[in-house]
């Protein structure tokens, strides 16, 4: 009681320090609760679901089936929906929901509950921020399709990808995005909530054929790295480093997370360790993808590849407060079933224009969602990245 008696600048004093020592102090069991939920329920899963349906050998089986097309595909609509049904990067304690540790699907099949649409002067049949039936059923729907497309069969080989399987039909794919588009429009959380910016994008990149396929899909990757690095571009990214690993439940010495303040507990900004790590990983993040796009193979790949996988363990080894951690398998998973299981195909196997299309518009979306932040939502602008 008497805490609550001081003034609220003497109540940041004391706990700020508390915070750089213990982080958010959510019990080790938490943590092991997000472990469980990344290692069996999403990684696990989702692999299993996608081989097993796809008359591809058992997952244990990683070389058989580890660069077809077709398990890339059902992953990218397993975190999709993984996503949009509230287990993904806003679950749990960590994002501030405790009982129930998640919302989503819990709100989104029942009507009259809060919608918010991006553009309801400009878009018919949007406006008004009740949930009716129609979004219901919309919603459903989406849920329904990607499903479908979770349990079905491939098409045919693709010889251009090696592949013995091919990938989904096309109408698959097309009612999923079209579908997400659709919901999107009578409510964007819903957009924003299945990462449409990342899995919406590497969605539309199975509408193409052949290898447009993965040279689209490396190119949407390429995207979303170069903006995560971008938006690390800043002045406060270290204070988001230094207080990351106050949070970090490997590190737990306390000598250790105190080096990431410049002088505790009297000042509390990010020290040089935070400083040189938020630089570091920036330019690793900026750089390095480079490297894994141009180099189609190799030892160069290989490096690059490495580097990216440590780079991505690295932030979910922290297990972070409201990090999309599920997006950091997700990407370890496309470093090395695009980058590495088809190093060989590149921009000069296209067939179409069609990837390149996809990539101005997503790549612009970023640019003018970093000029013009007020227009452009924080995630389709690839701002959050860096932390808020």
């Amino acid at each position: 009681n008497a805490f609550f008696k001081e003034p609220p600048t003497e109540r940041l004093r004391i706990l700020s320090p508390d915070w750089a020592e213990n982080g958010f102090g959510a019990p080790r069991m938490v943590h092991l609760i997000y472990i469980t939920k990344l290692v069996v329920f999403f990684a696990i899963g989702g692999v299993t679901l996608a081989t097993a349906t796809s008359g591809l050998p058992a997952f244990w089986h990683v070389t058989e089936w580890w660069n077809q097309p077709i398990v890339y595909q059902k992953v990218v609509f397993y975190t999709m929906l993984f996503e949009v049904v509230g287990l993904g990067c806003g679950f749990g304690p960590l994002n501030n929901r405790f009982f129930p540790p998640m919302g989503s699907v819990l709100y989104w099949l029942r009507p009259k509950t809060i919608r918010l649409p991006p553009w309801p002067g400009r878009v018919p049949l949007t406006a008004g921020d009740t949930r009716t039936p129609v979004d219901v059923v919309l919603y459903g729907a989406l849920l329904v399709v990607l499903l479908i497309a979770i349990f079905s069969d491939g098409t045919g080989p693709i010889p251009a990808l090696g592949s013995t399987v091919g990938v989904l039909p096309v109408w698959q794919t097309a009612t999923v995005v079209g579908l997400l588009a659709l919901a999107g429009l009578r409510d964007k959380v819903i957009f924003l909530a299945a990462r449409g910016e990342v899995y919406g994008s590497l969605a539309v990149c199975f509408l193409f054929a052949g290898a447009d396929i993965v040279i689209a899909a490396k190119l949407v990757c390429l995207v979303i790295w170069l903006g995560a690095a971008t938006s690390k571009l800043n002045k406060h990214f270290p204070f988001v480093i230094s207080t990351m690993m106050s949070n970090n439940p490997v590190f737990r010495p306390r000598w250790i997370k105190r080096m990431f303040f410049e002088r505790f507990p009297d000042d509390l900004r990010p020290g040089r360790p935070s400083r040189f790590l938020a630089h570091f990983s920036t330019a690793i993040e900026g750089l390095v993808p480079l490297v894994l796009f141009f180099s189609h193979g190799g030892w160069p790949t290989y490096i690059a590849a490495f580097v990216m996988l440590c780079f991505h363990f690295g932030i979910l080894s922290s297990i972070p407060m409201g990090v999309p951690l599920e997006w950091n398998v997700f990407m370890m998973f496309s470093v090395l079933t695009l980058f590495v299981g088809h190093a060989g195909v590149g921009l000069g196997d296209l067939q179409s224009p069609w990837p390149i299309v996809l990539f101005v518009v997503v790549a612009g979306t970023v640019a003018v969602g970093n000029m013009f932040p007020r227009k452009v939502s924080f995630l389709p602008g690839m701002r959050y990245y860096a932390g808020n």
